[in-house]
């Protein structure tokens, strides 16, 4: 198994950490040992990536935004007409059974994963599938990297684009990450550590895995959001950004403002704010992170706190 220590750089990078090797993880409504832990190779999300999922951090014994992440579970599900068979109250004791099971109360990123189920025959088609939803629960001590969140990531410009809602709606946070992959991939070869990636009109819509904010003429930008995950962080970050009365822009914009930018930051549920340094081989700002990404670091950092204390 590759340990986290030998990923290469990126905003999911973490602190290694052996107390992994012996987690529990819950698959529909049992504990298997990590290394016992399997699902059929008839299930719909390894056939056809026929499911959905969200990333949850535990900070002080709770899940931080953990209303936000089932909004958007639930309506992923609705979306694609999947029976998730459970309750929002039944799957958040779900998540909490996981986390107790395994001794954990901070510092850890759970992966809830939810697909159509088993097929009878591999196949596409949705009626094919019997005996209900598969469910997962990953729980993992998982902090991240100081050296990222320090020293920043580099981004490279992919070909790959990201699609409009006509053909795969990116507010879905689905199984089907296979653009997302290939574009990584360039990045990687490219020397950079993630991608940046763009919309049907050349405008900037995301990253890889997170979402891109960058800072012009003392303005916050992020895009229009019609073409990237509606990211939990992402939006907390608006949020106190417009608390503060820091200007800030959801809006269509291009590579000449971001290579024109003063600062640049994405945003994720496991790294939260981590500053980019460098895009396409241009230097943003000074290369060091800047004082509004501090800023708003500061701020997020204090809702999450909030948020756990509510």
């Amino acid at each position: 198994m590759t340990s986290l220590s030998t990923m290469k750089r990126t905003t999911h990078s973490a602190v290694a950490d052996d107390r992994n090797d012996n987690i529990e993880i819950w698959i529909n409504g049992e504990f298997f040992p990590r290394h016992e832990a399997k699902i059929s190779v008839f299930d719909s999300g390894f056939l056809v990536g026929d499911g959905i999922w969200e990333g949850i951090r535990l900070h002080k014994g709770k899940f931080v935004f953990l209303d936000r992440h089932l909004d958007r579970l639930f309506a992923g599900a609705a979306a694609i007409d999947l029976e998730i068979g459970l309750e929002r109250k039944e799957l958040s004791a779900a998540l909490r059974r996981t986390v107790e099971r395994n001794s954990m109360t901070g510092g850890v990123h759970v992966r809830l994963m939810v697909t159509r189920g088993d097929k009878s025959t591999p196949s596409q088609h949705p009626s094919n599938c019997v005996g209900g939803p598969n469910i997962v629960i990953i729980a993992e001590h998982k902090t991240a990297d100081p050296e990222v969140q320090r020293n920043g990531i580099t981004l490279f410009t992919a070909t790959v684009r990201r699609p409009g809602p006509d053909i795969l709606d990116q507010r879905l946070n689905c199984h089907s990450k296979l653009h997302e992959v290939i574009a990584i991939i360039q990045a990687n070869k490219a020397g950079a550590d993630e991608a940046l990636m763009l919309d049907p009109t050349g405008a900037v819509a995301t990253c890889n895995a997170t979402n891109f904010f960058c800072v012009s003429n003392g303005k916050l930008l992020t895009s229009s959001g019609h073409y990237n995950l509606n990211g939990i962080t992402r939006q907390a970050v608006l949020e106190v950004a417009r608390l503060n009365n820091i200007p800030t822009a959801e809006r269509s914009f291009s590579l000449t403002d971001v290579y024109s930018s003063s600062e640049a930051f994405v945003t994720g549920t496991f790294g939260g704010l981590t500053p980019v340094t460098e895009v396409d081989g241009r230097i943003i700002g000074t290369g060091s992170e800047g004082p509004m990404t501090r800023q708003l670091r500061e701020l997020y950092t204090a809702a999450v706190e909030a948020d756990v204390e509510s």
